[in-house]
């Protein structure tokens, strides 16, 4: 199966990726658009949800951006000096 995948990629002119890393990125992209855990799980014949949450869903670039933005802004706080 991977020979022939590959072969439609250079057909295609697409780069060529491991069929692994191709699922795990479909995976991750439906995770991080709201596909419910359990459906996730479902298709990537895991019989348990958290084998599929350890490996799948994965927090996105803006999610991390929004959690350092929020850093940053507890950090600026000022705080009063102790009296």
């Amino acid at each position: 199966m991977r020979e022939r995948v590959y072969k439609v990629m250079d057909e295609h002119g697409l780069r060529r990726v491991r069929l692994y890393d191709a699922r795990a990125s479909c995976f991750t992209y439906l995770a991080n658009n709201g596909v419910p855990d359990h459906l996730l799980a479902r298709w990537a014949g895991h019989t348990n949800v958290k084998t599929t949450k350890r490996w799948y869903v994965k927090p996105d670039v803006e999610d991390l951006r929004q959690a350092a933005d929020t850093w940053g802004g507890l950090a600026s706080v000022s705080t009063p000096a102790p009296a």
